[in-house]
């Protein structure tokens, strides 16, 4: 019964979604409060539906209800609790419906919290939002339904994917959904601009802490699935410019530029037209990224659906609201006005130039990912675009805009003096140039461009730094007012400088983590050893271990530092009982930053085992980086300017108070 229950919530989401497309958007275009009026409960109701929904397939993954074809696909009886639970959206229906789940939950947001948002723009935007959330009810009720049933129940399911069954792939699934969906309210928000005609700087600082809360998410959910794959597909990398790693990355690096464009309509009214086809752009990369994982086109560990059907109805989707969009763009644009001038030595001009470098990376990205598959499609030519295109496209990109980014916030809005500025970043430069030599000297210029990475790595860190004392004026007042005038810095320019110390940290972690690890392939016996990074380590053998739903033989691995021993590594392969599918597990021993990483390969008849083992120098601040990233986001959101929408209710505040007044 319960899940018949949520099939029939999703019809009843879909017709109200119907609703929602419709009468809110008259009333905006007619100024008819009643219709606007609708908005907000429709969005609050479509949120209660679809949760129902979701939680009644939750309940037959939980009681392992067979007769629904989806558990008896994905689940199996003895998987952990935990599995069963995200076991939900390890799938490709689960998926869909978590998906729908995030998106009618932002609309329910800006339905419930967007009071100060002028009624018209609120109610043609979660207008908006139906559209898109009608597109996906009925992918989900006509393509792929995760309530049908099984007329023969069996009496045991098949298992989900043995690679998806870990705490990683619990967590990133819905971090980069909250992050790819949460632009869909930057889409809905500039499309009904576009509609309304109403783009100012009121709009920009409506739209910044919704942008913010997706790029915080999406950068969660990037990192998240970097480590998951570094840790459990035992191949040791944290990047491998996969066509689905790709997908995510593409929309995050427009999203950062639509952040920082967003601030030059705010602050000036600049860069209206391109803000607003930045948040129509980032949107339109999720969804595309959501066609490569669920069209069958891309075959990869992280893809879940290959049923050409369901690709051609998301195509469809994806040309109906980028096409669609774009249309309405093309219309709207010319009628924009500007903002004011700016001389390109400004904070505006390195903001412009932060945008072009963002947007000219997303594109190499787009192209290096689509080009096979297009080249595929028109010639039945396969090749492969790896790692060595994106290196000479994205990175030569990516140094330009790292090496400016310390002086955009250091330079005046309009007109900047670059002089004064480089005059403020002395002291980061000096010790940036330290850097490089010790770092030459550390490594004995293993690397000719390594130490030029540390030097950039440390000029982002100790720039943010300077940003933040600069604000202050710490050598102009003296320490104690300066203290003072730093707590009291509005939440932004904190996020700012954080988010952009993170960045630093992240390239520190990239750069020594690729030209300084060593590695070390070979066949290791009970008894044998190497030295790796001043560690010896020796092989004690292989056990067999039975796990709760699967059975590992495990290596176990002895490491010594100076004779004394430090730990224990228990990399194992593993192979599930359901599907018979075998997976790695690493064994990582973390020292401070760095890493010891260990995977197993194939056993030998003679007792050997083959064996992979990697030092890797600071590998971990690749992900602390990003959380770091992620924090600055988060305090961004807290600038309580970014919750103050429009001045009505001020206004009105100041009436009734005259009104008393003038009472007594």
């Amino acid at each position: 019964m319960i899940v018949e229950l949520g099939h029939y919530a999703l019809v009843l989401a879909f017709a109200l979604a119907l609703v929602q497309c419709v009468l809110p958007l008259v009333g905006a275009l007619r100024e008819d409060r009643a219709l606007m009026a609708i908005a907000p409960p429709v969005s609050i109701s479509l949120f209660l539906l679809v949760s129902l929904s979701f939680v009644s397939l939750t309940i037959a993954y939980l009681t392992s209800d067979f007769s629904v074809l989806n558990v008896y696909a994905n689940s199996y009886s003895a998987k952990p609790l935990i599995y069963k639970i995200s076991g939900v959206w390890g799938n490709h229906e689960g998926s869909v419906l978590l998906w729908i789940l995030i998106l009618v939950f932002f609309g329910a947001l800006v339905g419930y919290f967007g009071r100060n948002i002028p009624a018209p723009l609120r109610a043609a935007t979660l207008s908006v939002q139906a559209w898109v959330t009608t597109g996906f009810l009925a992918f989900l009720l006509i393509t792929s339904n995760p309530f049908e049933r099984i007329a023969t129940p069996p009496m045991e399911g098949q298992g989900l994917n043995p690679i998806l069954q870990d705490i990683g792939l619990a967590i990133h699934p819905p971090l980069l959904y909250i992050g790819y969906v949460g632009f869909s309210i930057t889409f809905s928000f500039a499309v009904a601009a576009l509609i309304l005609g109403r783009i100012d700087a009121a709009w920009a600082r409506w739209v910044r802490p919704w942008t913010l809360l997706a790029w915080v998410f999406l950068t969660l959910g990037i990192a998240m699935g970097s480590y998951w794959a570094y840790y459990e597909l035992g191949w040791g990398g944290w990047w491998f410019w996969d066509p689905v790693e790709n997908a995510s990355l593409m929309p995050w690096l427009v999203g950062t530029a639509m952040l920082h464009s967003a601030i030059v309509m705010e602050k000036r009214e600049g860069l209206k037209v391109w803000t607003v086809l930045l948040a129509i752009f980032a949107f339109s990369l999720s969804l595309l990224g959501t066609f490569l994982v669920r069209s069958g086109v891309l075959t990869s560990v992280h893809a879940f659906a290959t049923d050409p059907e369901r690709g051609v109805f998301i195509l469809g989707l994806l040309t109906f609201f980028i096409g669609g969009s774009l249309s309405l763009f093309a219309w709207r644009a010319p009628m924009l006005k500007q903002g004011g001038l700016f001389a390109p030595i400004s904070r505006e001009g390195a903001l412009v130039l932060n945008n072009l470098f963002l947007s000219a990376a997303a594109s190499a990205v787009l192209i290096g990912t689509l080009y096979p598959l297009v080249l595929d499609v028109v010639t039945g030519e396969k090749i492969s675009v790896g790692a060595p295109f994106f290196n000479l496209t994205f990175g030569p990109l990516m140094i330009p805009l790292l090496m400016a980014v310390p002086f955009g916030p250091v330079l005046a809005w309009k007109r900047g003096d670059l002089l004064a500025a480089c005059q403020r970043l002395y002291a980061a430069f000096g010790l940036a140039f330290l850097a490089v030599l010790f770092t030459y000297w550390l490594w004995g210029g293993a690397s000719a461009l390594a130490p030029l990475g540390v030097g950039l790595a440390v000029w982002l860190m100790l720039g943010s730094i300077v940003e933040l004392l600069g604000r202050v004026k710490l050598f102009d007042i003296g320490p104690r007012r300066a203290l003072s005038r730093l707590i009291g810095l509005p939440g932004s320019a904190w996020g700012t400088s954080i988010a952009h110390f993170g960045v630093g940290v992240a390239v520190l972690g990239i750069v020594t983590a690729s030209a300084f690890q060593e590695e070390h392939i070979l066949t290791m016996k009970p008894g044998s050893s190497v030295e790796l990074a001043g560690y010896e380590v020796t092989f004690d053998g292989l056990i067999p271990r039975q796990g709760p739903n699967y059975q590992e033989d495990v290596g176990l691995f002895s490491l010594r530092r100076g004779g004394v021993e430090v730990a224990q590594l228990e990399p194992a392969k593993r192979v599930y009982q359901a599907s018979r599918m075998p997976t790695s597990e690493a064994g990582i021993l973390t020292s401070w930053f760095s890493q010891i990483y260990l995977s197993l390969g194939e056993a030998r008849e003679d007792g050997g085992v083959d064996v992979r083992i990697y030092h890797k120098p600071l590998i971990t601040l690749i992900w602390i980086g990003c959380v770091i990233m992620a924090f600055g986001g988060v305090v961004s959101i807290g600038d309580r300017r970014l919750r103050v929408g429009a001045p009505t209710p001020a206004r009105k505040k100041t009436r009734a108070k005259s009104a008393a007044v003038a009472a007594e």
